[in-house]
């Protein structure tokens, strides 16, 4: 195979995607395995220092665009292999299911971070930086600092399902056949449980459902636990023949 050809930029394409994706969900898991938990325990001083300083600018640098970069490159490959096979071709395959499954997912990670973490962020960025200043905080800081750290830690839930079922695509056999209303029903149910799950995200604050992701084994088992109901629901809807 000749990277020039057909194959070639296809799998150079592919590994951008990599490449991308490895940066973003890197960064992602560095906020929420490593800052995150750093930034609770220390000072204030130290915290607004390193905010205004810049480390977390630079980091959110690498973070939106690796995540623009994996959304961009990650569309084209699956509108490549619509292409190949047919809207109604792909949607019949294994691969067409787990790979458009991880991608919803993806691309509701990507949404989180350009349109409800980034501006977050930036307000958190600058109250910082006022007060590095001898200037006052920005009242709103702390609540939109909030919510970018829940959807955060909610992209963290996400990834879990999402890494499953892009791996899937290729290695793992999801189902033999499938009917017109088994489609129809995975892609209600399944985008019902992923809106609720994103509506947690943008809304929720308290409650039941913030205590799972107050912590980082309640968002490993909350990971798990949606990658094993998408799996459970392949089994139900594409029995196997």
């Amino acid at each position: 195979m000749s990277l020039f050809s057909g194959e070639g930029w296809l799998f150079l394409l592919r590994w951008f995607h990599f490449l991308a994706g490895i940066t973003w969900i890197g960064i992602l898991y560095y906020f929420n395995f490593v800052q995150t938990p750093f930034f609770a325990a220390a000072d204030p001083p130290v915290r607004t220092g390193m905010i205004a300083g810049g480390l977390v600018g630079r980091a959110l640098w690498w973070f939106r665009w690796g995540a623009m970069f994996t959304f961009i490159t990650g569309w084209l490959i699956l509108l490549h292999k619509m292409g190949q096979l047919g809207l109604g071709g792909f949607f019949d395959t294994s691969y067409g299911w787990a790979v458009f499954t991880g991608g919803i997912i993806g691309s509701i990670m990507w949404a989180n971070v350009w349109f409800v973490i980034w501006p977050a962020q930036q307000v958190v960025i600058a109250s910082a930086t006022q007060v590095s200043k001898g200037g006052q905080a920005i009242p709103e800081a702390a609540a939109r600092g909030q919510r970018a750290g829940f959807t955060s830690r909610t992209n963290t839930l996400f990834s879990i399902p999402m890494l499953f079922f892009m791996g899937a695509a290729s290695h793992f056999t999801l189902f033999a056949s499938t009917t017109p209303g088994a489609k129809t029903a995975m892609l209600v149910i399944g985008g019902l449980i992923l809106l609720l799950v994103e509506l947690n995200a943008l809304f929720g604050t308290a409650g039941p459902t913030k205590k799972p992701l107050s912590t980082l084994t309640g968002t490993f088992w909350g990971g798990f636990i949606l990658t094993a109901i998408f799996y459970l629901l392949y089994v139900i809807l594409f029995p196997q023949m």
